[in-house]
């Protein structure tokens, strides 16, 4: 799965600041539901399953997709920082490979 997400995290923010993130993860997001045209078998269903974001170790958003997801998910959510710290942003596909991203942020 070793896609390169991209992840939008302000450089720095007050305390007590609502801050925006934005994600996006490339990813095709196969259903499971369409067959292959040349063989007429079923394409195997392939999608992000599972979308964490955690500030500090503390889980602030989750999301959990199913085939109806469309591909190259992109998420945008707000949440408060109190304090500098680092975002990790974890995608897991079906096949339990996870890409994990970390962006910084610097409070004032």
């Amino acid at each position: 799965m070793a896609k390169k997400p991209k992840v939008r995290v302000p450089k720095t923010a007050k305390k007590g600041q609502v801050v925006r993130i934005k994600t996006l993860f490339p990813h095709r997001m196969e259903s499971g539901q369409r067959k292959d045209p040349k063989t007429g078998e079923k394409i195997p269903r392939f999608i992000v399953k599972e979308f964490v974001c955690a500030f500090n170790g503390e889980e602030v958003f989750r999301a959990d997709m199913y085939p109806g997801m469309a591909a190259n998910p992109f998420f945008s959510f707000f949440t408060r920082v109190s304090e500098s710290g680092t975002f990790e942003f974890t995608w897991t596909d079906d096949r339990d490979e996870t890409v994990t991203v970390r962006r910084d942020i610097k409070v004032d």
